[in-house]
């Protein structure tokens, strides 16, 4: 306990009037004992690190297929590139950093396998469609530990569900759709800024666009390298927030629309291009096809998702709505695996005595 009382009393002495403080937290949606060593927003990450949706993000698709190549992005390094920015402009704005990385951490936990090819499917399928915001929050209340949830802080859940954009607003305009944290604020402008630079780099490094392809504007405003990008993007973060005179977190109107027509160059180029989504769509048939075993064989989806799996979605009684869970836990490796399984029929062995 007193560990823990000196961690936050440090914080008040240490940031910014306007962060979030742990000990002043909204709290929990169950009450639990207050670990006596980590702050509550600590206690977050550390849940969040430690749960197995967390890891199923190594074998999850961020752009290009699993690809054999070992420097492309998958979903564990655009959360861990996440949550790096974002933690280096909380702390020099001094803002919660626990927070702040609890909410990279867990903002993606509710992908589905194959990127967003696999969130249209699961959209297409599930009466009432299918967010992967919405299933990150599932994720992390009633999926993980058996149905339990990880019992998250409701600063935390509140930034994993108002991190995504689409193609809409990032700050400037985005109004209500903003987290109510600060630190919800950075975890969400710093998600696009990690991968509208990291898919541009993959994309290169795959050869669907060399650099000459990419605007010229673009790279004079944001710069020539990876990683000059994404500095100037800070850079820019932290001279233009001035949390004293009540600002949210916000970016320069150059560099903000700088970096959304680089989105808009991505989806042009790389996202909507016929080289990458021809895989895809054969992922599509994949997971239409287990959609519709599980649900015209229950009795084959408990076989197979059986126990120990807190994906089943032990929670509901919708089948429609397990099956969905079930899927979007699923990492690429996983449904390809399965998928052979259940619809590729095996040669009979060979015998002796023949």
């Amino acid at each position: 306990m007193k560990i823990r009382k000196m961690l936050e009393d440090q914080e008040h002495a240490i940031l910014h009037p306007r962060a979030a403080f742990s000990d002043e937290s909204k709290g929990r949606s169950h009450r639990e004992q207050a670990c006596s060593i980590r702050p509550a927003f600590q206690h977050d990450r550390d849940k969040i690190l430690h749960c197995k949706a967390f890891r199923r993000l190594l074998r999850k698709t961020q752009v290009f297929l699993a690809p054999q190549g070992d420097h492309y992005r998958t979903r564990m390094t655009h959360t861990l590139e996440v949550a790096q920015i974002a933690r280096t402009m909380a702390r020099a704005l001094r803002l919660n950093e626990h927070l702040t990385e609890a909410i990279a951490l867990g903002h993606d936990l509710g992908h589905t396998p194959f990127g967003h090819a696999g969130e249209a499917v699961l959209n297409e399928l599930m009466p009432g469609g299918f967010k992967h915001v919405s299933q990150s929050v599932r994720v992390v209340e009633k999926l993980e530990r058996d149905g339990r949830g990880l019992n998250l802080t409701l600063e935390t859940i509140d930034g994993i569900a108002r991190h995504s954009k689409g193609r809409g607003k990032v700050l400037s305009g985005a109004g209500d759709s903003l987290p109510m944290t600060l630190e919800g604020q950075l975890v969400r402008l710093s998600d696009i800024v990690a991968y509208v630079n990291h898919d541009l780099d993959d994309a290169m490094r795959a050869g669907i666009i060399v650099e000459k392809d990419v605007p010229k504007e673009l790279l004079r405003v944001l710069g020539d390298s990876h990683s000059e990008r994404i500095d100037r993007m800070v850079r820019d973060v932290l001279a233009v927030t001035d949390l004293d005179n009540g600002d949210k977190v916000r970016m320069s109107e150059e560099l903000e629309d700088a970096l959304r027509d680089v989105r808009d160059f991505l989806y042009e180029r790389v996202y909507d291009n016929p080289a990458v989504h021809e895989e895809f769509t054969k992922c599509r048939k994949m997971l239409t096809d287990l959609y519709g075993v599980f649900l015209e064989k229950p009795e084959t989806f408990e076989r197979v998702a059986g126990k120990g799996h807190d994906e089943k979605g032990a929670n509901d009684t919708s089948l429609e709505r397990k099956i969905c869970d079930f899927i979007a836990g699923m990492t690429d490796r996983y449904a390809l695996w399965l998928y052979n399984e259940l619809f590729i029929p095996r040669p009979w062995p060979l015998t002796m005595g023949l």
